[in-house]
């Protein structure tokens, strides 16, 4: 089994996997717009204009694939009560792209060591997406 995160970006998909390539090493897979779907959206589904806008997009994180879309294209996405975790091995590798995602976002707890993580911090992006960046350390089992 495999669970993949599937996040809709209500008309900013596309700008949010172009900027997850930059900041985060993202690789773009397949993405299919409104337009080139086989079948028809249902009439009134979506705002006029929307043919361009992702119906479903794919990247990959290292090892994950994410999916994405813009959703119904309202303009306003709600990524409340979920955040995407990404570990990294180095500290700095781990401070350049938590910086890089609270560039015109928000830092909810600041970088900094705990008793889990070398470093450890969320932050939300400026598309409203909210992360977690960790360098775990080692932890004793059991």
């Amino acid at each position: 089994m495999q669970v993949h995160s599937y996040l809709f970006f209500e008309g900013r998909c596309e700008e949010a996997i172009a900027f997850y390539e930059k900041v985060l090493g993202a690789k773009r897979g397949m993405l299919m717009r409104y337009g080139e779907s086989p079948e028809p959206c249902p009439s009134g589904m979506l705002p006029p204009g929307s043919e361009n806008k992702i119906m479903h997009g794919e990247f990959t994180l290292g090892d994950s694939m994410v999916m994405a879309s813009d959703g119904m294209v309202s303009g306003k996405p709600k990524f409340d009560g979920f955040s995407l975790s990404v570990d990294f091995a180095e500290v700095a590798a781990a401070e350049k792209a938590f910086h890089a995602l609270a560039d015109g976002g928000e830092v909810n707890m600041p970088l900094g060591e705990t008793f889990f993580a070398k470093t450890f911090g969320m932050v939300k992006d400026r598309f409203g997406m909210n992360w977690m960046v960790i360098v775990p350390k080692e932890m004793p089992k059991g």
